[in-house]
């Protein structure tokens, strides 16, 4: 079995990084948009990777499905990655992808909701 929580642990370190990045190294380089982009991107990690953390925990009691954890963690990385990739100067239509990540971490969360009402019963 995957470790969530090893997992969960990485995605906070790394947004903690991406964060004051973010904070101190493109504060200067890039217009507000893309600092805004930036910031909803890490604002989105941090609270995805902490779901990530408890659902880790759950998974590891049983009362959550591991495909909960592949939807948010894929819809984080698209999600983010997509609103950092068009910070960085990617093209703006990368942006079109961006709905597509918020739309698994969605799935993500539903699913939690149906699996751990099916394990408790």
């Amino acid at each position: 079995m995957l470790n969530w929580i090893t997992i969960a642990a990485i995605n906070l370190s790394l947004a903690v990084g991406c964060g004051a990045f973010g904070a101190h190294g493109l504060k200067s380089m890039v217009s507000a948009e893309q600092l805004e982009w930036w910031h909803t991107g890490t604002l989105y990690w941090f609270i995805h990777a902490l779901g990530l953390l408890l659902l880790g925990l759950l998974l590891r009691l049983g009362y959550a499905s591991a495909a909960s954890a592949w939807l948010i963690q894929i819809g984080m990385l698209i999600f983010t990655g997509s609103l950092y990739a068009m910070t960085l100067d990617a093209p703006r239509w990368l942006g079109a992808i961006t709905p597509i990540g918020g739309t698994l971490m969605i799935l993500g969360w539903l699913w939690l909701a149906v699996s751990s009402y099916r394990l408790a019963r």
